[in-house]
């Protein structure tokens, strides 16, 4: 069973992140498995909602849009005021992302995108040339 909201797997209507009210029901983070909000939730830095789509677009694989609800997300934007993209590094995470920005496109809605790049505890020496590319154009003042 899914809830009815964000998709993840709940065994009522809502699950208990959609149901909690102390929750910042404004602020969305987007994922692609009900294992990544397990991971979120851990770094209990987090006290949005979520929307989980299973899955990622992959028109190869005959996966759309709707295939991974990106439909239910649209005819909820009018309650979001920021979404926040934590999608796969993976070109199929990547496009799913862009997909979701150009949805918003012409809202109010803030769209942000996880931060990528350097593990804690990462040896520059074992981070992929990609990674650290990342990582650098991310790089933020201190």
């Amino acid at each position: 069973r899914h809830c009815q909201r964000c998709r993840n797997f709940a065994e009522d209507e809502l699950c208990p992140v959609c149901a909690d009210s102390r929750r910042d029901q404004g602020q969305v983070c987007i994922v692609e498995s009900p294992a990544d909000v397990l991971a979120i939730e851990q770094s209990g830095e987090y006290r949005g909602r979520y929307f989980v789509l299973m899955g990622h677009l992959s028109p190869i694989d005959g996966i759309g849009p709707e295939e991974i609800g990106l439909d239910l997300l649209e005819r909820q934007l009018g309650d979001i005021q920021e979404l926040i993209l934590a999608t796969g590094t993976t070109v199929e995470g990547e496009a799913t992302a862009h997909y979701i920005l150009d949805m918003v496109q012409g809202t109010a809605i803030s769209v942000t995108r996880i931060a990528q790049g350097v593990p804690m505890g990462g040896d520059l020496e074992y981070v992929d040339g990609a990674t650290l590319a990342q990582a650098l154009k991310s790089r933020r003042t201190l």
